[in-house]
């Protein structure tokens, strides 16, 4: 369930961030033009962002940790990503799960690594190379034979879709983009829509104004869905993804940022730690994303 969540919340949607992009307080009367991105000019600033992942009615089952990650030594970025098990849910069905991807200067993925550790002794292993010039995506798995699959210009995986949603250009005439994303062994055009702003509590960060994003998948991907994925991203330059809900077979997924640390943003971490003052000043806060 832990692993569905990381597929649902980041499918279709984890940069220099783009000048001009400002708050959309005001509202959202234009008629939307949709426009597919493929590839942005993201820097890669090292950043990690910490979630707790809970079930319908706020039982936690896990944490999803989400980094950017600089290699100085041939001048690559990656985004990794670790999904545990947690609480009660371990007993039953642990989850230990990791995510490697490399991107170039455009924030296309050229490398996918998936190694997943899930219940009582299952282990598996992916590997994904994209070509983005030449159209060609080679996949493994485990030790089995190489696969051969062509695309019909860039795509995305689940975290290079998700960065680039976070920094698309959102204004009130543009609120609709089209994400073109590698799954079910085909090219899809994934739609982004801002459907708003909404004014969200986190007990985290305080009372945030953000832009409720709404990814519209229409392929089935590694799992089934029943319902909407929704992203809240902070309305300023940061975009900080503050809370991601997908509905289920049954019930929902929510994953709630816990923690936020990275040279991104220095004014969320400044804010963090005035929030961190305010709340209980006489409080460890060092093991709360742990």
């Amino acid at each position: 369930m832990i692993s569905l969540l990381i597929r649902l919340v980041v499918l279709g949607s984890l940069g220099q961030l783009l000048a001009g992009t400002v708050t959309l307080a005001e509202s959202l009367e234009a008629q939307p033009r949709v426009n597919e991105v493929s590839a942005l000019a993201i820097d890669c600033r090292p950043e990690v962002l910490t979630y707790d992942i809970s079930w319908t009615g706020g039982i936690k089952i896990g944490k999803m940790n989400l980094a950017v990650v600089r290699n100085d030594k041939d001048e690559t970025c990656e985004i990794h990503a670790r999904v545990r098990d947690s609480g009660l849910f371990r007993l039953f069905y642990p989850v230990d799960d990791t995510f490697v991807t490399q991107v170039d200067e455009t924030w296309l993925p050229l490398r996918y690594e998936v190694e997943q550790r899930e219940g009582e002794g299952y282990e598996a292993r992916r590997l994904t190379v994209y070509d983005q010039r030449q159209g060609l995506i080679r996949y493994w798995k485990n030790k089995g034979e190489e696969q051969e699959f062509t695309a019909a210009g860039p795509v995305h995986n689940e975290f290079t879709s998700f960065f680039v949603t976070r920094f698309l250009p959102w204004s009130t005439e543009h609120t609709r983009f089209v994400v073109p994303t590698w799954a079910d062994e085909s090219r899809n055009p994934v739609e982004v829509e801002l459907r708003g702003t909404k004014r969200i509590y986190s007990h985290y960060m305080g009372t945030v104004e953000t832009l409720e994003v709404l990814p519209r998948m229409t392929f089935k991907g590694l799992y089934d869905k029943s319902g909407d994925t929704v992203i809240w991203f902070s309305d300023d330059r940061c975009r900080i993804p503050l809370r991601i809900n997908s509905k289920i077979l049954i019930g929902s997924l929510t994953a709630e940022l816990k923690e936020y640390d990275g040279e991104r943003c220095p004014e969320w971490l400044e804010r963090i730690a005035q929030r961190r003052s305010a709340l209980a000043p006489e409080l460890d806060w060092s093991g709360m994303g742990d």
